[in-house]
């Protein structure tokens, strides 16, 4: 029998109905329903008409959000000679070679964002398996395997995340924190989307995006009108 939601979560479903909501709208309607105690992270499902089993509709890239994350992001860097030096003054939380990548295949996992130099891609190749499903593997397109460590560390300081879509053909992005104005999530909430409609493989056919969702970690979805951001996607 499946377990009855409580009394909070109960409340929170009932203030949303069941129709699509303006982008800012949702988001002050979700400040609203927020009932917990911790500081939670507010996402958007983006359900897209692609089929990811084909190597030429995956939808993947990065987008900077206009507000950040609203959390620390620690760094770790995979790099040798002087690009060790340049990715401690930047910021980077951890820094090594060879010996960080064992740390790493031993099961380490206290850090958030990785980056590679390309020269190290040959030790770090290996990490597909350990990073891939964390969605953490450094990429040349995602600007995560660079000689210009610096400002790759700044970027991700900054809030640059990267977005890919999954089997089912959702994209799942975290766009901050509930206890941010509801105005900066909407704006980036914006740039997630803008950033995945201009990704539209070339190979997708009808219609692209088919449904936005934006929920927290314990909030009720909230189903986004598409009217606006349909003529975003004519716009672009």
């Amino acid at each position: 029998m499946a377990k009855k939601a409580g009394k909070h979560v109960e409340n929170a479903r009932k203030k949303v109905e069941a129709r699509p909501y303006k982008l800012a709208d949702a988001a002050e309607l979700l400040k609203k329903t927020h009932h917990t105690k911790f500081n939670e992270t507010v996402e958007l499902a983006i359900n897209l008409g692609v089929d990811p089993k084909h190597s030429d509709q995956v939808v993947r890239g990065t987008v900077g959000l206009p507000n950040g994350l609203g959390k620390t992001v620690r760094v770790l860097v995979i790099a040798g000679g002087d690009k060790v030096r340049e990715a401690q003054e930047a910021g980077a939380d951890f820094v090594g070679g060879d010996e960080i990548v064992q740390k790493i295949m031993e099961g380490w996992t206290d850090y958030d964002a990785v980056i590679a130099t390309p020269d190290m891609m040959r030790s770090a190749g290996k990490l597909g398996k350990v990073l891939g499903p964390r969605g953490l593997m450094p990429n040349p397109k995602t600007g995560t395997v660079t000689f210009e460590v610096a400002k790759a560390i700044k970027e991700v300081k900054a809030g640059k995340v990267e977005f890919r879509v999954d089997k089912a053909g959702i994209v799942h992005c975290a766009i901050g924190k509930i206890q941010f104005d509801a105005a900066k999530l909407a704006e980036n909430a914006h740039a997630v989307i803008d950033a995945v409609v201009k990704a539209k493989p070339a190979a997708a056919k009808g219609k692209y995006v088919k449904k936005i969702t934006l929920t927290s970690t314990m909030g009720p979805g909230i189903t986004i009108d598409l009217t606006e951001l349909e003529a975003l996607a004519a716009a672009a």
